[in-house]
């Protein structure tokens, strides 16, 4: 195991955890509602092709940060997932800058196709809006290293990262050929 990269804080860890989830929450819910009009040289479905490439990106990591500790390479899982936080975040601005400059696009799909699009959709939209705590709680936990708790939370938070990031691009894939 590898030893702590920050001084343990756990009151100060939690405020500043549960605060910035709920800013970065109300941010993308108050900024979907906002449509900036701007005329830019260039398609703004570009930020939603970013997004998925962002999120294959993530999905890829976290299975090489899931291979890196099932080997015990710390080191390697340590920046692995660092990483996927960086990409992630990155995801976030991207996404904010999608919703801002580009109007809502309606599923075209008829039948069972629509269904199954929408299920993955809501379920998507829901995990991911409740994902950013329990990520940046498992990653203090590794910072302080807190190993038991990283290791209890990672097996909740993971699972729900990949799925947020998978069906990022599965809802991404769907709806593409439906941008105007």
């Amino acid at each position: 195991m590898l030893p702590a990269s920050i001084q343990k804080n756990d009151k100060l860890a939690n405020v500043l955890i549960i605060v910035f989830s709920i800013v970065v929450f109300v941010a993308v819910v108050f900024l979907s509602r906002i449509k900036v009009d701007l005329d830019l040289p260039f398609d703004v479905h570009i930020f939603a092709k970013v997004n998925a490439i962002i999120n294959s990106a993530v999905s890829f990591l976290l299975l090489v940060g899931l291979l890196a500790v099932k080997r015990s390479r710390y080191a390697l899982h340590k920046k692995v997932m660092l990483t996927a936080m960086v990409l992630s975040f990155l995801f976030l601005v991207s996404y904010i800058c999608h919703h801002l400059l580009s109007d809502s696009t309606s599923y075209g799909g008829e039948g069972a196709i629509k269904i199954v699009y929408y299920v993955i959709l809501i379920s998507h939209i829901l995990l991911a809006a409740i994902i950013l705590p329990f990520i940046l709680f498992t990653s203090y936990r590794a910072l302080v290293a807190e190993w038991t708790g990283h290791k209890k939370l990672a097996r909740i938070t993971w699972p729900i990262w990949f799925y947020v990031s998978v069906t990022g691009v599965i809802v991404y894939l769907m709806i593409s050929p439906y941008y105007g």
